[in-house]
């Protein structure tokens, strides 16, 4: 991916505990817009996956992904961008299960009417279940 032709890019941070995604302006290096897991809208969800039972070593999944990335599109219309991309390079570098649980994202950002440049590419890994 080349990120000249793009004015911005789409990154994820990823963390046993939470996702995070922002939206950064290539020329400024300025963060135009972010939605994580973290945020207040998720808190419910965090705290019951937090006190279940059987304990995961993941408090997110591919449906709170897409939460985050319905999010993470309205901001973008909200203020006007309608394409970003991804760095194809380091999302190929992720597991095949984490590229499967973060496809939901690209998604629903791609739903909310935002270009999500490379996303294609990562759906060629095969269906998503669940």
């Amino acid at each position: 991916m080349s990120t000249n032709n793009h004015q911005y890019l789409l990154r994820l941070v990823l963390s046993c505990r939470k996702i995070s995604a922002q939206v950064t302006n290539t020329s400024t290096s300025t963060i135009v817009a972010m939605a994580a897991s973290s945020d207040n809208d998720f808190l419910s969800r965090y705290h019951s996956n937090l006190n279940r039972f059987h304990r995961s070593h993941r408090f997110w999944d591919s449906k709170t992904a897409s939460r985050v990335g319905d999010k993470l599109g309205l901001q973008l219309k909200e203020i006007g961008v309608n394409n970003v991309a991804i760095d194809l390079n380091e999302e190929l570098s992720r597991s095949v299960p984490q590229r499967v649980t973060v496809l939901p994202l690209f998604d629903s950002v791609r739903r909310a009417g935002v270009l999500v440049d490379g996303a294609d590419r990562l759906a060629e890994i095969g269906p998503v279940s669940g």
